[in-house]
């Protein structure tokens, strides 16, 4: 942002998407529904967008929360954070939340695994 306004580079590192492929969670128990994935307990056939499901009589599968208990959280590949944090933290920042998890756990387990193989050092 230069002098209260966005520069070039900014605008074109913020691709539009397709408000049918954002996922919604609700407010209430942070349920996520993912149109990709759909509801197979309330018969929502994958691929049904978020804003075609009926207002009055969808519900939360978790908590019965109404349609208005939803929040827009962007597309499934979309980086978690603050759009204006994610040039920071040695590009770690920039990850979807699925690969955050994999580096996360990923760590985990191989500092498991160097904690047994201390025991072959006797």
């Amino acid at each position: 942002m230069v002098n209260g306004h966005d520069s070039d580079d900014e605008r074109a590192s913020v691709e539009p998407s397709d408000p049918d492929t954002h996922r919604y969670e609700c407010r209430s128990c942070g349920f996520v529904y993912d149109p990709e994935e759909g509801i197979r307990k309330l018969a929502i056939a994958p691929g049904v967008p978020f804003t075609e499901l009926d207002p009055i009589g969808f519900r939360c599968p978790v908590c019965r929360s109404r349609v208005g208990a939803f929040r827009d959280i962007g597309p499934r590949n979309k980086p978690s954070g603050f759009e204006e944090n994610l040039n920071f933290g040695l590009g770690v920042n920039k990850l979807t939340p699925g690969q955050k998890n994999v580096l996360i756990f990923g760590g985990f387990a191989l500092a498991f695994a160097f904690f047994l193989s201390l025991y072959s050092l006797r």
